[in-house]
């Protein structure tokens, strides 16, 4: 037989968790043909001598909607051997929309996906109104990865009620209307209906996004028209309960009964956090309480620290200062040069020193110099310690040692390491939650599925190969029900990721300005990754685009019947 491709000489990781083994990998039409001893002879071959054969990661936690039309590649994803993502989280989509009332679809995801109204206005083009026609156009669109997606609350509340959307309790009427394109969407192929209580989604202006105008009966419906069907799961980005135990237990009370009465599956985000680190756990127990109720409900939960990557490429915790926020407007060149004077200089550090108590942007103790991707990183407070400064004094000296091009870590979530462990172990969670194509100037974890290998595995040896492939491939594609995905099977879609267990790490973040309009995001890339394959094709070697764009439209499983 001769093969499209044949990965030789790797230790194949098959993504269920068994023992390694030695054998090579053949490709034949997308298709994973056999695995073994392979003599035949093969189109293009890859030596993965020492190096681990994978399946492609798979990441269930995305928001690449608008991107998918200026980045066929799909970055940063497809950098850490990602080769599936699902999109349309939290409630923000592209679709369903009215063309003449488009804007109004695209202020939702303005804010909460810090990408400018400017860029989507120039980058996409609209030629859909239903969820339905919007896959069949992501369909034809030239892709790199594979691509499912939710429909959104945010976008599906503002197609039926306008204006009204970000202000008004919806009618008998709104929510018949609402619910008939739910089922039209999850029959074409969503993979189910998004939605988003959080305090932190808001407009532009300060007003919630859509979704959170919503009440609880709202999204009762809706889940329960997936429910109607059998089909689609339900992904929430939760309410903002506190500390207040009444409320937390109200909240995963009708959550428990959602996914009981609906029979949908239902999903959210779940992290620690050093300001309440055991209240993660009482979410944990649900996800147990639920299961026993008779249903079905998993967490989605990171393998490091949520940081706020702060830069005078980007921006500042101080930026809403006057002296601060007048840097701004400044060139890179021109800021270093600002921050040399010494008259400048100090009436940046007195601003700085304005700002105490609950006025401060961030932690000093928990603001960290990212000297390295990897750490351990010194904080700005210790460091201001042991020098006798201002924190605002290191700061400037630190950026200013590399010519700008520093990165200083604010984490706002999951910093601790012990809890973070335990959620990505937990038997009902998925280590996914990149945020890929959000907080795009922000955040930076797209490279979540990298540092499961190069921290958990590698450095901290908390996980074996086999355990950490299983967390990122077929544990991920078996909560999104993604069909021959996430092992290494005859017969499976050949999605294969080969790299160096030795090398393979996150790299240093760069700020460039590709986004349409010329608006700026953060980008980070890896090492050790020898090829990523998608669908039988070879998308990246060493880390370079081979020019195939081999990605496809994963479409929810009524579509697939």
């Amino acid at each position: 037989m001769r093969y499209d491709l044949v990965i030789k000489n790797g230790t194949v990781i098959d993504g269920s968790g068994m023992p390694r083994y030695r054998a090579d990998v053949g490709v034949s039409g997308g298709k994973i043909a056999a695995i073994g001893r392979i003599g035949d002879r093969a189109k293009e071959v890859i030596d993965a001598q020492e190096r681990v054969v994978a399946p492609g990661f798979v990441d269930g936690h995305t928001h690449m909607d608008a991107q998918i039309f200026w980045d066929p590649l799909g970055t940063c994803s497809c950098y850490h051997g990602v080769t599936s993502v699902i999109m349309g989280n939290c409630g923000f989509t592209l679709a369903p929309l009215k063309k003449d009332e488009a804007d109004l679809v695209l202020y939702n995801l303005e804010r909460a996906e810090d990408i400018s109204m400017a860029a989507m206005r120039a980058g996409v083009d609209i030629t859909w109104e239903t969820f339905p026609e919007f896959l069949d156009v992501v369909e034809r669109l030239p892709k790199g990865i594979n691509y499912g997606g939710y429909m959104g609350h945010s976008a599906l509340r503002t197609y039926v009620m306008g204006e009204r959307a970000f202000s008004d309790k919806a009618t008998s009427e709104d929510l018949e209307l609402m619910a008939r394109e739910v089922k039209d969407a999850v029959r074409a192929g969503a993979m189910g209906f998004s939605t988003s209580r959080a305090s932190t989604h808001m407009l532009p202006d300060g007003r919630p996004v859509a979704s959170r105008i919503a009440d609880w009966d709202e999204v009762k419906a809706l889940v329960g028209a997936m429910g109607e069907m059998n089909a689609g799961i339900f992904e929430i980005a939760g309410e903002a309960t506190g500390r207040d135990p009444e409320r937390i237990g109200d909240y995963q009370q009708r959550l428990k009964d959602l996914a009981v009465s609906t029979g949908r599956p239902v999903t959210w985000g779940m992290f620690s956090s050093r300001r309440a680190p055991d209240l993660w756990r009482s979410y944990m127990d649900l996800l147990d309480e639920t299961a026993q109720a008779g249903g079905r409900m998993f967490a989605q939960v990171h393998s490091r620290a949520i940081n706020v990557l702060y830069s005078f490429m980007t921006r500042m915790p101080f930026d809403r200062l006057p002296e601060w926020r007048s840097l701004r407007e400044l060139s890179l060149g021109e800021k270093e040069q600002a921050l040399k004077d010494p008259e400048r200089r100090r009436q940046l550090v007195e601003a700085a020193k304005t700002l105490t108590g609950r006025d401060l942007p961030v932690d000093y103790e928990w603001l960290l110099l990212m000297d390295t991707v990897a750490g351990p990183n010194p904080t700005v407070a210790d460091l201001a310690q042991q020098r006798n400064v201002h924190p605002a004094e290191v700061i400037i000296d630190e950026a200013l040692a590399r010519h700008l091009k520093l990165f200083f870590i604010s984490p706002i979530a999951n910093e601790l390491e012990g809890p973070a462990l335990e959620l990505m172990k937990h038997p009902r969670s998925v280590v996914t939650f990149s945020d890929s194509g959000a907080h795009v100037s922000q955040i930076m974890d797209s490279s979540l599925q990298t540092h499961v290998f190069s921290h958990w595995v590698r450095e901290k040896q908390a996980l074996s190969l086999e355990e950490a492939v299983r967390m990122v491939t077929f544990e991920t594609a078996s909560a999104w029900e993604l069909p021959n995905r996430g092992l290494l099977r005859p017969g499976y879609a050949a999605d294969v990721v080969v790299f160096d267990p030795d090398t393979f790490e996150p790299t240093y973040p760069e700020v460039v300005n590709d986004l349409p309009a010329g608006s700026r995001r953060l980008v980070q890339k890896a090492n050790g990754i020898a090829a990523t394959v998608v669908n039988g094709e070879v998308l990246m070697r060493d880390g370079e685009h081979t020019g195939a764009l081999p990605g496809q439209l994963l479409r929810g499983p009524l579509a697939r019947r």
